[in-house]
């Protein structure tokens, strides 16, 4: 049984560095099967069944992506199908998830979407799976992201990763990438900063103006990956640095996206980006240039007079498209892939504590006394040590906001900012009555409130503590919200996904489903 049958692609991640490497090896053997006409080999890859469907959704214009895909898919004799979104009631106001659950109960198997929604595969993942479950469907329909708004473009990582390894006979030991362009719209650049890590020594130029310039995050998370990541304003400054990839990867600037700020420069911004004749002779012969396509026909930045020459590899990068799209589809049907063993272990969410309840027994002999003011607490709670080392006021707004979040706000007692011995700052949250915490209780303190400490207090004494550390994820509440509006969980889109989050090595959190990094107190909707 294949380990790849019914999955979906959804982020470049959702399938492990090793699957990937996997994926590229039968890439390279069906492709030379294709080029030498081996009909037995590609026979091996073939799903042929009549009545697997694969579907077609694409919700935002494309050419190239949804022509190759549909050009995979005929590969397979299986049957192909498109949604007309121009007519379909998912412009009168139709729901994803009554859309694409319709389409799971017609023996569709594997959708392949592509929107301006960001996450919008991962919650059809999530939905269209309990849908096939409750209704007993032969099929859990599997999804693939074509593009999704600025977030991730996927199979195009995939198609620019075996691009760069058939130009250095598959080797992954290494990679010297320039990435030159429109780096802050580019979603194929941003699938790069997790992408990439299927090499084992990664070095990434980022050039591209500042207006232009990749978001921080995505460079965070490079940085997090172990690249070496440095940063040049234009071609010109990353010539002059004489330290210069042998790949070059281009994308299109979307000046048009940027307001007329912006439209005011752009002569300068496209000039500082677009390679020029006079570049070529400061250039290695040896230097490849890579293009998601399309390029712009009045602005392009890799010029049509670069076509003839040897840096041309967007070409075949176009064309291997195609065979990397064949042979992913093949892998999730389940035609290939029972071969595959990984020695990657999951990452374990659940045996990670992030709630410590203190041992009190050991501090019998301490008395420590809480006042609500004027007189001492008889029973209550206090939350101490909030934000610590963050300024007064910061401190305050965030105790507003964790006493809305706790329903704390209808009780007696206040908050205040105190100094601790160390010259930091910290808040501290007191209520005087009876409050019990339930399990549920402490994760949305932890998530709200982390490193701080929790003491319940009956008869004056502290009848239990606990310690809150960031949880690894974070969902299950009504009043998490993503802020990127784009977001398939945002409340602007009307399709009551509830938001989820994931922790970052660095501390903060991640939107489950469009990826954008927000601070724990920045996931709340405020009440």
């Amino acid at each position: 049984m294949s380990g790849f049958k019914g999955r979906s692609l959804c982020v470049i991640e959702d399938f492990s560095i090793e699957e990937r490497r996997y994926l590229f090896d039968k890439t390279m053997e069906l492709k030379k099967a294709i080029i030498s006409g081996d009909e037995s080999v590609m026979d091996r890859f073939r799903i042929a069944d009549p009545d697997f469907g694969i579907y077609e959704v694409f919700l935002e214009d494309s050419t190239r992506t949804k022509e190759s895909f549909r050009n995979a898919a005929k590969f397979h004799h299986v049957k192909v199908s498109e949604l007309l979104c121009q007519s379909s009631s998912i412009n009168k106001g139709e729901s994803y998830a009554d859309t694409f659950n319709m389409l799971s109960g017609y023996s569709n198997v594997i959708f392949i979407v592509r929107s301006k929604v960001e996450g919008l595969t991962t919650w059809l993942k999530e939905e269209c799976s309990e849908y096939a479950e409750r209704n007993a469907l032969k099929y859990k329909p599997a999804f693939i992201n074509a593009g999704d708004g600025k977030h991730e473009h996927p199979t195009q990582e995939l198609l620019d990763e075996f691009t760069f390894l058939e130009d250095q006979n598959m080797d992954y030991s290494s990679i010297h990438l320039a990435l030159v362009g429109d780096l802050y719209h580019g979603r194929t650049v941003h699938s790069k900063a997790n992408g990439l890590k299927v090499f084992d020594k990664v070095k990434v130029d980022l050039v591209a103006p500042a207006e232009l310039m990749m978001p921080d995050s995505y460079i965070e998370i490079m940085k997090e990956n172990g690249f070496e990541v440095r940063i040049f304003s234009s071609i010109r400054e990353y010539i002059e640095s004489g330290d210069v990839a042998l790949k070059w990867y281009f994308t299109r600037p979307q000046l048009e996206r940027m307001g007329e700020r912006i439209l005011q420069k752009q002569e300068i911004l496209r000039q500082s980006i677009t390679f020029a004749p006079e570049f070529m002779d400061k250039v290695d012969s040896r230097t490849k240039f890579y293009h998601p396509l399309p390029r712009h026909k009045e602005h392009p930045t890799i010029p049509t007079f670069l076509d003839r020459t040897s840096f041309n590899a967007w070409e075949r990068q176009a064309i291997n498209g195609m065979y990397v799209r064949m042979v992913l589809l093949s892998l999730i049907a389940g035609k290939i892939g029972s071969d595959f063993k990984s020695c990657e272990k999951e990452k374990d969410y659940e045996s990670e504590e992030y709630i410590i309840e203190v041992d009190l027994s050991k501090k019998k002999n301490e008395t420590k006394v809480y006042s609500e003011g004027v007189n001492p607490i008889e029973n209550g709670i206090v939350i101490d040590h909030i934000c610590k080392g963050d300024e007064p006021g910061e401190i305050r707004n965030h105790m507003r906001l964790i006493s809305s979040i706790l329903n704390l706000d209808e009780g007696k007692g206040g908050e205040w900012v105190s100094r601790g011995s160390d010259g930091l700052f910290k808040g501290i949250i007191f209520r005087p009555g009876e409050y019990s915490f339930t399990r549920s209780d402490l994760k949305r303190l932890a998530a709200i409130a982390p490193h701080c400490t929790l003491n319940i207090i009956k008869e004056r004494s502290v009848y239990k503590k606990y310690r809150t550390h960031l949880p690894p994820r974070i969902y299950n509440f009504s009043d998490l919200c993503c802020k990127n509006e784009a977001c398939i969980s945002h409340p602007a889109n009307n399709e009551g996904v509830a938001a989820k989050f994931l922790r970052t090595p660095d501390g903060q959190y991640e939107c489950a489903y469009c990826g954008k990094v927000h601070s724990f107190k920045e996931i709340w909707s405020k009440k």
